[in-house]
């Protein structure tokens, strides 16, 4: 009897007991962004972590992605009085990332830092106009913020303005950002923003084509552009110093992400710290990656993702990353009237932030139309630019929005 007692036990220890429906349909969605990022190679450096880490985070009974909420009583110094805070203890090893990385904003600054070590501004640089492009594909991200308000007001989402303004930011189709925004307004939709704005991101040579040939006659996607003039190491050097004094007078809400970025081009451009560019371009990028797809995965929680508040950040997602597409395009088809050398629009498409991908794609539609158009270049301009403008971006949600928090 005692034997069948223990096997009872430990039958009820095992996870065919403990396994529920919601666990096991993220189960399957994880493994899903797995498949995507092995057997579709879409940012497969990001979705495999993030598809492993929604698989531990639905480990029944393991508690390995758990953060339990901790009430600490305390007395306020100057009144007397006992309060009470609550904060978050993590239980097992990928919620102690979590709350070391994410909760603290410091994973996405170090990828900014490995960003800026890995970006050349220079095509930027050379055509400055082109970041009025890079501005423009970020018009998504304000549009969104009042489509998240417009389905909490008609539709019965339960989204603030903060939480409209984490939504927003995954039209930007910049990751770090995202991640960055939503841990600092709306962490409780971390998971979805997360999948959505990488999702997106690795769909960008499947979503933006339609929109740049919707936009763009077969004359407009032919238009040779000029070649970029060379730029000097000056130039590129003082370059970073001049964005985070201009940031520093202007939005100091930006300054996080956008001294992190421009401290990793400095030392990039500055031809002196080749160890720690090539350390930041390498190791600091790949091992921060490793913990940020895993901790990001952790929010795959069945309990935290399986909502109908999902299904809108998913829909609002694609319509902001549409539509800052289309913003670029169409600003670039109007800068044309206005500018003596002519301008591809379809660079415009670039402006959004997901740097390379969103100039490849720019660069195949521009080949497809002429073949011996080569726009690479071109787009890098509106691409570097709009890893600027998400930042920017993000750094007025947080003055404008944050104000109140």
């Amino acid at each position: 009897m005692d034997l069948l007692g223990a096997l009872h036990d430990i039958w009820l220890t095992t996870g065919i007991v403990n396994l529920s429906l919601g666990q096991v349909v993220m189960i399957v969605l994880s493994m899903v962004l797995i498949y995507l990022g092995i057997g579709k190679e879409f940012e497969p450096l990001l979705l495999v972590p993030i598809g492993f880490g929604g698989i531990l985070a639905n480990v029944p009974l393991a508690g390995i992605a758990e953060v339990t909420a901790l009430t600490v009583s305390a007395v306020n110094p100057e009144t007397g009085e006992a309060v009470q805070h609550v904060i978050q203890a993590a239980d097992g090893f990928i919620g102690q990332i979590y709350g070391f990385g994410i909760e603290t904003g410091l994973f996405p600054l170090l990828i900014f830092i490995g960003v800026g070590a890995l970006t050349d501004f220079g095509p930027l640089l050379a055509n400055p106009k082109t970041a009025l492009l890079g501005a423009a594909a970020q018009f998504g991200i304000f549009a969104t913020v009042l489509g998240a308000m417009a389905l909490s007001t008609y539709a019965g989402f339960d989204f603030t303005l903060s939480d409209a303004a984490a939504i927003g930011i995954i039209g930007g189709a910049d990751g770090p950002t995202a991640i960055f925004l939503a841990c600092q307004m709306a962490p409780h939709l971390l998971g979805a923003i997360a999948v959505a704005a990488y999702s997106y991101m690795a769909l960008v040579p499947i979503i933006q084509p339609p929109i740049m040939n919707l936009l763009t006659s077969k004359t407009e996607r032919t238009i040779v552009m000029k070649q970029l003039r060379p730029v000097s190491r000056f130039e590129k050097v003082v370059f970073p110093l001049a964005v985070v004094t201009i940031t520093l007078l202007f939005l100091p809400t930006a300054a996080p992400l956008i001294g992190a970025l421009m401290f990793g081009n400095l030392i990039r451009e500055s031809g002196v710290t080749d160890r720690i560019a090539k350390a930041a371009q390498n190791e600091l990028i790949n091992v921060v990656t490793i913990f940020l797809g895993l901790s990001v995965g952790s929010k795959l929680a069945a309990d935290l993702f399986l909502r109908v508040e999902t299904l809108g950040i998913v829909v609002l997602g694609l319509g902001a990353f549409a539509i800052g597409t289309a913003t670029g395009v169409l600003l670039a088809k109007l800068m044309n009237f206005f500018t003596k050398e002519p301008i591809n629009p379809l660079i415009g498409a670039a402006g959004v932030s997901a740097v390379p991908m969103a100039a490849r794609v720019v660069n195949r539609v521009g080949l497809t139309a002429n073949p011996s158009n080569h726009l690479l270049m071109h787009a890098m301009g509106p691409n570097v630019a709009g890893v600027i403008g998400s930042a920017v971006a993000a750094g007025v949600l947080m003055a404008v929005i944050g104000v109140g928090l």
